[in-house]
């Protein structure tokens, strides 16, 4: 019997990749095989985002072009998972999808492959499987880098967002299933770790007592990154992404653990207290800028990044204006600011108007994008002449590239030798998006 070929899309965030991993490693261990060829698939999977319109738009522009590939292949399988499954709860998504065969939630994503079996009993040997979606073994793109969810789903039912909808009500890893992916990940050479959720500062363990005796901290999040932190192979750790008003204490003291990242993605979304109470953020502007406030007392030189949206229902200028002033206050080093559009479902859909102008929500995100380049230039100078860790992730036309520890881009002159090596490198000049360093830098760890 010929192996049946998946293809994988992945549209969205970083636990969309993540699903999409561990979706692999299904098919995978079913029999099937990944192929980087979409015209070679007989499976093509959609993973798809939901946070604004042009995300879903985007599926329904490819899965019109895998309609007209399946002209030529008709027993290709169309299918769409992630976030806009998840929240089509009335089907009216899927009915304007009919060229697609399988549509589902991740959370089902264990049937997938009786649901395939199904339709062509000659792509899969055996379809059975008992796995629990996070016990699936991920198929990871990279053999030094990971990604490792802690959590899914969301309690905080902020007003314009999909993802409760999406993914349902919060729901923690155990700390064992947890730490032991990690030690697994870690064996195989794995040498940084990105753990997600969707409020990841939240999590609560269901099996502390796996935390050790020696572990300083009560909070669950905080006493997880200490037994990361003592995990030998592991030398990176990053979290994505916390909710503002649960950085405990101990959260913000974990932050100068050895092996964190010297960098928090910590979302605002809004500078103004009325717009945070229409989004229902839960804190507002002084709270948000007091958290920030102790978090540089404990890692001074930490850099920042946030999300913001512009344009939500009924922002006025002088609101606006509030973000930009938040804005200079706290200088991001980088934001990923959105201009909003309606979710269908949400409690901002059913009781606000979107009544801020395309244009002028254009105008807003120029003047927020220029303040950003604006603040990340003069920040980034204060590494020239300074050395900085590196992980190399590749090497093109002799130019390598890594992130250092502030999740800046970092290039040098070298060769492959360096990729899926930590390395120390000395900061000749600094762009906006990108420090400039000397070539062929001393490694600091050989992974």
């Amino acid at each position: 019997m010929t192996k049946g070929k998946f293809h994988i899309i992945t549209f969205g965030c970083q636990m969309n990749k993540n699903d999409s991993e561990r979706i692999a490693g299904l098919l995978e261990q079913v029999g099937m095989v990944s192929t980087d060829q979409v015209e070679e698939a007989d499976l093509v999977l959609l993973n798809s985002c939901s946070v604004r319109q042009t995300a879903e738009d985007r599926i329904f522009g490819r899965v019109k072009q895998l309609a007209k590939l399946r002209r030529k292949r008709p027993n290709l399988i169309i299918g769409v998972t992630g976030c806009m499954a998840g929240r089509d709860k009335d089907g009216s998504l899927k009915r304007k999808l009919p060229d697609v065969d399988l549509f589902f939630p991740t959370i089902e994503a264990t049937q997938l492959p009786r649901w395939v079996a199904e339709l062509n009993p000659d792509l899969i040997h055996d379809p059975e499987c008992d796995n629990e979606f996070f016990d699936i073994q991920p198929i990871h793109n990279s053999d030094f880098q990971a990604f490792v969810p802690i959590q899914t789903g969301c309690n905080n039912f902020c007003s314009y967002c999909v993802v409760p909808y999406a993914r349902g009500l919060q729901k923690n890893r155990p700390a064992k299933q947890i730490l032991d992916e990690v030690r697994k990940l870690a064996e195989k050479g794995c040498v940084e770790i990105s753990l997600l959720g969707q409020a990841v500062n939240t999590f609560e363990a269901s099996d502390s007592e796996v935390f050790s005796k020696d572990n300083p901290y009560k909070d669950h999040f905080a006493a997880l990154l200490w037994e990361i932190n003592q995990i030998d192979g592991v030398e990176r750790i990053f979290y994505t992404a916390p909710y503002p008003k649960d950085m405990t204490d101990d959260v913000i003291d974990a932050l100068a653990l050895p092996k964190m990242f010297n960098y928090l993605h910590i979302p605002v979304q809004s500078g103004d207290n009325e717009v945070l109470r229409r989004m229902n953020r839960k804190y507002d502007r002084e709270e948000y800028l007091e958290i920030i406030d102790r978090i540089k007392k404990r890692v001074p030189e930490i850099a920042l990044g946030t999300d913001i949206i512009v344009g939500f229902c009924g922002e006025t200028e002088e609101e606006f204006q509030n973000t930009v002033d938040l804005y200079r206050q706290v200088e991001f080093d980088i934001s990923y600011t959105a201009m909003y559009s309606t979710r269908s479902g949400t409690v901002a859909a059913k009781k606000f108007k979107d009544n801020v102008s395309r244009e002028e929500k254009k105008r807003r995100w120029r003047i927020l994008h220029e303040l950003m380049e604006e603040i990340v230039l003069k920040k980034n100078q204060k590494f020239v002449g300074q050395k900085v860790s590196v992980l190399v992730e590749k090497c093109e036309h002799g130019v390598c590239t890594g992130n250092s520890r502030e999740m800046k881009v970092v290039q040098f002159k070298g060769d492959s030798k360096f990729v899926g090596q930590i390395v120390e490198v000395e900061i000749e000049r600094a762009q906006e998006w990108v420090l400039f360093g000397k070539e062929n830098p001393s490694p600091l760890l050989r992974s």
